[in-house]
C-alpha cells in the first residue's frame, strides 16, 4: 500500500509540470496526422496540439486499444451508476449505487500508460426473496486498481485495426461489506476496426481471477463482449453493445445489451450516459452517467 499511495502522489504532483508544457504549445497549429512520438514520455509530454482523437475505455464493457498520450492525464468518471442484481430463492436481490468512481491515467510513452482504479463511494444493500424491505446497506470507498495498458497494433491510428493488452490487480482497500477481501487479477485484450468514416467495430476478451469472500473461495470469470460505435457528425455518437459474463461459481452464461450515447463537448471533453438491459433472468441491469476530461 505504501508503494500505491507513492506511485498516486508522484501522478498528481507531474501534473503541474504537464500544464506548463502544455501552454507552452497551445500557439502552434493542430496536426491531423499522428505524431512521431519515440522521443515523448511522462516526464518530456506530447505537445497539446499534436494529441491524438480522445478515445476513453468508457462507456461500455469493451474497452479502447488505444492509450493517453504521452505525459499527458486522463480523467474517466461515472458520477453516478445504478446496478439492480436479481435474486433466487437461495440469493438475495442485490442493490448497488456508484458515485465518482474515476479511472485516472498517466500516458508513459507512446504506447503505454498506466491507470489507477478509485472507486471513491459505493452503497450496497441487499433484500432476501421473502422479504419487503431492505437490510441495512454497507457503505464506503472500494477496492483500488492499478491497471497497465500497452497497445501493440495500430498505436498510430493510421490502419484502421488496434489492438492492445492491459493487466491489473484489484487491491482489497475498500470498507467492510463493500471490499472483496483478497486480490483479484485480470487480462484484457481489447480490439478496434475502423469501418469506414463513422462506424467503429470493437471486441474483447476479459479474463479474471476473482474471490467471493460470503464463500471464501476463488473463482474465474470470463467475459467477451463485442460493441458497435457510430458517429453523427463530430459531437454525436452511440455504442451499442453485447456483453456475455461466465464465471466458475454459477457456471452460466450471462446477457447484456449495452446502449450508451456519447457528446463530445470538445476535444478534450466527453459526456455519456446508458442502460445495461438484462437479456436473461440472473444479469444485472444498470443504469449510468459520466464523464472523460483529457489534460
Amino acid at each position: 500500500m505504501k508503494q500505491l499511495a507513492t506511485l498516486f502522489t508522484a501522478l498528481l504532483a507531474a501534473g503541474p509540470l504537464v500544464a506548463c508544457a502544455q501552454a507552452n504549445d497551445d500557439n502552434h497549429p493542430k496536426f491531423s496526422s499522428p505524431y512521431d512520438s519515440a522521443h515523448f514520455s511522462w516526464r518530456k509530454p506530447v505537445p497539446r496540439n499534436h494529441l491524438r482523437p480522445l478515445r476513453p475505455d468508457r462507456p461500455g464493457t469493451t474497452e479502447s486499444p488505444f492509450t493517453v498520450d504521452a505525459g499527458h492525464f486522463q480523467l474517466e468518471t461515472d458520477l453516478g451508476r445504478l446496478i439492480n442484481e436479481p435474486g433466487t430463492e437461495e440469493d438475495p436481490q442485490q442493490r448497488t449505487w456508484h458515485v465518482a468512481y474515476a479511472l485516472v491515467k498517466l500516458g508513459l510513452s507512446r504506447k503505454t500508460d498506466l491507470q489507477v482504479e478509485l472507486p471513491l463511494y459505493a452503497a450496497q444493500k441487499q433484500r432476501p426473496a421473502d422479504a419487503t424491505d431492505w437490510d441495512e446497506s454497507q457503505r464506503g470507498f472500494g477496492d483500488v486498481a492499478v491497471r497497465l495498458k500497452h497497445n501493440f497494433l495500430g498505436d498510430d491510428q493510421e490502419s484502421p485495426l488496434a489492438a492492445s493488452i492491459i493487466g491489473f490487480v484489484r487491491l482489497p482497500t475498500g470498507a467492510s461489506g463493500i471490499s472483496n477481501a483478497r486480490p483479484e487479477y485480470g487480462v484484457v485484450l481489447p480490439v478496434n476496426l475502423e469501418v469506414g468514416d463513422t462506424y467503429n467495430l470493437e471486441a474483447q476478451l476479459e479474463t479474471d481471477l476473482d474471490y467471493d469472500p460470503e464463500e471464501a473461495r476463488r473463482y474465474v470469470r470470463v467475459m467477451p463482449s463485442v460493441a458497435l460505435d457510430r458517429q453523427f457528425g463530430e459531437k454525436l455518437g452511440l455504442l451499442v453493445e453485447g456483453a456475455f459474463p461466465w464465471n466458475s461459481e454459477q457456471h452460466r452464461w450471462h446477457a447484456q445489451l449495452n446502449v450508451a450515447p456519447t457528446f463530445n463537448v470538445t476535444d478534450n471533453f466527453q459526456l455519456d450516459a446508458g442502460t445495461h438491459f438484462a437479456l436473461n433472468g440472473r444479469t444485472q441491469r444498470e443504469y449510468f452517467v459520466g464523464l472523460t476530461v483529457r489534460y
